[in-house]
């Protein structure tokens, strides 16, 4: 799969086609609804949350919720998907055609953030070129208490 950074909506569509006949699998308007759901929107979903705000923005489309985990999982094995692992609370999915970026996220109410640091970037390629790596890729979670939680806990 080509790179998805930036790329155009009728290119990813036309990627996601052709994903979709390579694993002998029907391109649906509820798939490209779906496609289209993540495109438009910057947040991280569940397959869940997706699922409802797709039932809620097109009541008349016949979508389950398993066409739903399926197809983030084909988006996924590709790479047009990304998730941050939830451990027992499941998977939240975005859209991987952002530039790279980062997340932080708040183990109360698992808020994610998203940032970019150019010297974290330049550190870890540092470090992969020290133990003879050459980077192919990476991913940074990094967890904490976000300042909303952290108030709700002092009472304020």
């Amino acid at each position: 799969m080509k790179k998805l950074e930036n790329m155009e909506y009728d290119a990813l569509l036309s990627s996601f086609k052709k994903l979709l006949k390579q694993n002998g699998l029907k391109f649906t308007t509820q798939r490209e609804v779906i496609l289209k759901t993540l495109y438009s929107n910057n947040d991280h979903f569940t397959p869940d949350t997706l699922y409802f705000l797709i039932k809620e923005k097109y009541p008349e489309l016949n979508v389950g919720i398993a066409t739903v985990y399926r197809t983030l999982n084909i988006l996924e094995s590709e790479d047009i998907a990304t998730s941050i692992s939830f451990g027992s609370q499941g998977k939240k999915f975005e859209l991987g055609n952002k530039p790279h970026h980062d997340h932080i996220i708040c183990k109360k109410c698992n808020t994610i953030i998203e940032f970019e640091d150019k010297a974290i970037e330049k550190r870890q390629e540092q470090i992969a070129k020290e133990k003879g790596f050459k980077l192919t890729g990476h991913l940074m979670q990094l967890y904490g208490i976000c300042s909303k939680c952290q108030k709700e806990e002092k009472g304020e």
